[in-house]
């Protein structure tokens, strides 16, 4: 009988640039995301091109259970998931 191989871990900044995508789907969500953050609708799309504001991203998420199980949800992605990939984006250390 084969051995049963685990499948990689999703990649984390795609993990993150997903979870922009959710809080994009929602102008509610995406206005409270922007308002906290303090990234303009205009510098969205360039800041999402650095590890650390993705990092960012995942730590909003993580702030707001309902949120994080709504996004794990919506992607088939246990919440454990998310959080690992927050752990291997920059300043995983003061998580």
């Amino acid at each position: 009988m084969p051995l049963k191989t685990s499948q990689p871990a999703p990649d984390a900044e795609v993990i993150a640039l997903n979870c922009l995508g959710f809080l994009a789907e929602d102008g509610d969500r995406l206005g409270r995301f922007l308002a906290i953050s303090g990234v303009s609708p205009q510098a969205l799309r360039a800041q999402a091109r650095e590890p650390s504001f993705l990092a960012g991203v995942l730590d909003y998420l993580l702030a707001d259970e309902k949120l994080l199980l709504a996004f794990s949800e919506a992607q088939g992605l246990l919440p454990e998931t998310v959080i690992a990939a927050r752990l291997r984006l920059p300043g995983a250390a003061s998580c």
